[in-house]
Order: C-alpha cells, then structure tokens, then sequence
C-alpha cells in the first residue's frame, strides 16, 4: 500500500488560510468544474458545500500547493474520508496511480525545500493567474477535467 493518509481535516489545527491556499483552493475546484471527485455532486461557484481536500496535511509545504495533493470534495465525502484513513489511502492510489503518488511522497519528504514568505505571494500570483485561464477556458465552452500548472 506504501501510503497511509494522516493529513488534519479542516482548519481545526490552527492553520492559517493564506492568499497562496486560497487562490489554490479555487483553482482546484474549478479544474473539475465544481464537482465533488468522490460522489459526482456538482456544486455552485458561490456554494461553500465544496472543499479542497489535501492528502497530505497542509503542513507539508513542500506540497501544500502542488495540484496532485488535492482533490474536490463535498463536506461529506470530505469527512468520510478523512475519518477513514485506509478508505481514503485507496482513494488516492486510484485516483492518482502509483507512479504519482511516490513523486508526490518524494517531493514531501524534501527537506531541502524552504518555501519563504516572498515565495508565497509568488505561489499566490500563480495560482490567481492559473484560475483566470481555467475560468477563460470555461467561458469558451470547454468542460470536464481542465489540468492547471501546479507551481510545486
């Protein structure tokens, strides 16, 4: 299995939502069109009912903003699998495949990385700009899966 998700659910750790996690977040929700990725529930834009659900917890920052470590989740899907961590590690290994999930295990486990304040208004103004192509794409009639780039 190789991978175990032990991530915190929500912000009920003290972690403090930034510009870089918020333009993030949107940018991953709209990658599927405001579906939930585990129930197929489509949501409004406005609708908080829509989560950006991390695998690996958000203190990671060598992965906090990576698109392969987040998924759409409904607030219920969300908490079912967080509170089912086994559930949610085969979750992730389908929906990511093997070969992505060791990349995305790698990349956590960089110690070398250091992502600086500086860096997060940087990863900020990526993901504000990602979301403004992905919205364009929409608006042009494009659906389904619309892939971004991630900045890790």
């Amino acid at each position: 299995m190789g991978f175990m998700y032990l991530g915190l659910r929500g912000n009920g750790m003290g972690i403090k939502i930034k510009p870089a996690d918020s333009a993030f977040s949107k940018c991953i929700r709209e990658r599927v069109n405001y579906v939930c990725e585990s129930c197929g529930k489509q949501y409004d834009r406005s609708s908080m009912g829509l989560h950006c659900s991390h695998f690996f917890s958000r203190r990671h920052r060598t992965i906090r903003w990576c698109s392969d470590n987040a998924a759409s989740h409904c607030f219920s899907c969300h908490h079912t699998l967080g509170g089912n961590p086994i559930d949610f590690t085969h979750w992730i290994e389908r929906y990511l495949g093997q070969v992505r999930l060791d990349i995305l295990i790698e990349k956590r486990n960089d110690l070398s990385v250091k992502i600086s304040k500086l860096e997060e208004k940087e990863i900020a103004k990526h993901y504000r700009k990602e979301l403004k192509l992905l919205k364009e794409k929409r608006a042009n009639g494009e659906t389904g899966i619309i892939e971004f780039v991630s900045y890790q």
